[in-house]
């Protein structure tokens, strides 16, 4: 299944506010460029395991500063995914028809583990591995070279075909799933699918340690051959980035809708908290996180509640 029509059509209506703001404060982009840099990289890094806070990733990244009793490689990894992420940009911003190839996917690896992985870095595993925790068993290494020719092929066949966010979403799975390095494979598959996202004009979308849990549930669900899961995480983690583009940028007296906790939000309609919670989960409702809680609009709210009213 596709993302549903009126899912799409959310994330067109935000993506035309966005362009119709253009041209954009220099200033106010570079700040958010410096704050989603910081928070993909920490985020990024802890789903992996790294021990820096997005505080301490912060004075890493920005201040050059060594973290007290935390390992090298955690500092190493931080500086390593802010050289891959400016790749990125820069990659994005020379070409947004860039085409995805096994050269370019080798390249992100290189930057991401060039100081923890020098032996591997940018190269293909030449033996099996696995996934602690997981169910799925990576490919034999023998399989990766056309494994990932099929994975070029099927994305030029289908980048027409599919929404981006759609093509992202499974792009990161079918990649993940060929687990094409000893390591390095869930940040690659994140930097990897935000090529395409953020080719299509869309900000850099970011999973959220605090999702990692439900991340992976995804996953599997994809492993087990429903993608559909995946997808509607992933659109919600886009309409995220959208939402605090959106909010940072839009000027206070164009300002239409005003952001709100969900405890807020339940003391204006009929639903409770835990309710508005539930439909935030399931994107049903336009909400994004705000650190660990969920925030949304009263116009939100009135949209959801008209929409089931249409249904009856």
């Amino acid at each position: 299944m596709p993302i549903p029509k009126d899912i799409q059509k959310r994330l067109q209506d935000k993506l035309k506010q966005l362009s119709s703001l253009r041209p954009l404060p220099p200033s106010a982009v570079k700040k958010l460029r410096e704050k989603f840099e910081v928070e993909m990289t920490y985020n990024s890094n802890a789903i992996e395991g790294n021990s820096l806070t997005e505080r301490e990733t912060f004075l890493v990244l920005n201040e050059g500063i060594t973290i007290k009793n935390k390992p090298l490689k955690d500092h190493l990894e931080a500086t390593n995914h802010k050289e891959a992420l400016e790749y990125l940009y820069d990659l994005v911003g020379h070409d947004k028809q860039n085409t995805v190839s096994e050269h370019l996917i080798k390249n992100l690896h290189q930057i991401i583990t060039k100081e923890t992985e020098k032996d591997w870095a940018g190269r293909y595993r030449n033996a099996k591995v696995i996934i602690g925790g997981a169910r799925h068993q990576p490919p034999d290494a023998m399989q990766i070279p056309n494994l990932m020719n099929e994975l070029i092929t099927w994305i030029s066949t289908n980048q027409q075909n599919l929404h981006p966010v759609e093509l992202a979403a499974i792009l990161h799975h079918k990649f993940t799933h060929i687990h094409p390095f000893f390591d390095g494979n869930g940040r690659t598959g994140r930097l990897l699918m935000n090529i395409i996202i953020m080719q299509a004009g869309y900000p850099l979308t970011i999973i959220l340690k605090n999702d990692r849990k439900k991340y992976y549930q995804v996953l599997t669900a994809a492993d087990e051959g429903d993608c559909q899961p995946l997808i509607e995480f992933i659109t919600k983690n886009v309409e995220r980035s959208l939402a605090i583009y959106l909010d940072t940028l839009t000027p206070s007296s164009k300002k239409t809708e005003i952001y709100i906790s969900l405890k807020e939000a339940s003391q204006s309609c009929n639903y409770s908290e835990k309710y508005l919670n539930l439909l935030a989960a399931q994107n049903k409702l336009e909400a994004h996180k705000k650190g660990r809680n969920w925030v949304t609009t009263k116009e939100a709210i009135d949209r959801y509640i008209n929409s089931r009213k249409r249904k009856r």
